[in-house]
């Protein structure tokens, strides 16, 4: 049976709701993927719902620490899946593809 841990917070502009697989309690953790998450709103400044999942593969021992974000915004879903030795470095990784994506997506919506 897969464990599994599931946390949502509502801020102003932001819904983070945060699922940690195979582990249940790291709330370090979970506040640094609130706070990063959070940060992504100067990239898109409309209300955002996110999900981040994060999770570790038991095979492989280097880069085992995953994490995947998901941003909901109105007529859009942005998705970023990455893996690293911390799951710090995954969530930034993945804040930086979502970033990315977001900056790109401000931009197509300007030149219509």
């Amino acid at each position: 049976m897969e464990a599994c841990m599931t946390k949502s917070v509502t801020s102003d502009a932001v819904t983070v709701k945060v699922t940690l697989r195979h582990s249940s309690n790291h709330t370090t953790i979970e506040e640094y993927a609130r706070e990063s998450a959070s940060g992504l709103t100067k990239y898109y400044p409309a209300p955002l719902s996110c999900h981040v999942i994060l999770d570790h593969q038991k095979n492989d021992y280097d880069q085992n620490k995953l994490a995947e974000i998901t941003v909901h915004v109105p007529q859009h879903d942005f998705v970023a899946r990455e893996s690293g030795h911390t799951y710090e470095q995954a969530i930034d990784s993945c804040i930086d593809s979502l970033a990315r994506q977001l900056q790109k997506y401000k931009e197509k919506q300007r030149n219509i």
